[in-house]
């Protein structure tokens, strides 16, 4: 993705997922905003979007943050947000494992009160351990931390998988986390 997508994209971030108000851009309760108002907004504001470039950020998009509707009305961010939405998303049984990639200063914090989804409404968590230490990079030095999913889901905690397959939980407590320094 060209820097210039990039930074679109981020801008798309901001407004899809937490700070809506900064435009004026209007979100429903699920999290979809209108296309034609989110360009017209965004140009008022002197950020220049058209159709075709927030299409092309959907679709180029590696991490595939946002999803246009079938009609190509409208527009959300799959998961992320620190904003109250509700993605319609059910509950579902993880696999065995899940990873959750941070930066090391943040792990005796994470030991004593496990992973808190902060300002967001959910804490994040990876099939692929590659893709949990790329996320932990982004933060300082990362740190992979394992999470014993299926005790969790037994125990009664829910899981839900994003429509760009990012597994989420409401939080996952110390018991359920692994550190490296703990694998044999």
């Amino acid at each position: 993705m060209s820097e210039s997508l990039v930074s679109k994209s981020k801008f798309l971030s901001l407004v899809l997922r937490h700070k809506p108000e900064e435009i004026g851009l209007s979100l429903d309760a699920e999290g979809w905003a209108e296309l034609d108002q989110l360009i017209q907004l965004a140009s008022d504001k002197g950020i220049a979007l058209t159709r075709e470039l927030v299409l092309e950020i959907v679709s180029t998009s590696d991490k595939k943050r946002f999803v246009v509707d079938p009609t190509g009305e409208r527009i959300r961010a799959n998961q992320g947000h620190s904003i109250k939405v509700d993605l319609g998303l059910t509950p579902q049984q993880p696999p065995g494992t899940l990873f959750h990639g941070t930066a090391t200063r943040f792990a005796a914090s994470i030991r004593e009160s496990g992973l808190l989804p902060g300002a967001r409404q959910h804490v994040h968590l990876s099939s692929a351990e590659t893709t949990a230490r790329d996320v932990g990079a982004r933060h300082g030095s990362p740190v992979v931390l394992i999470v014993n999913a299926v005790d969790m889901h037994r125990d009664g905690h829910e899981f839900f998988l994003s429509a760009n397959g990012v597994w989420l939980a409401n939080a996952v407590p110390p018991r359920y986390l692994r550190f490296p320094d703990e694998v044999e």
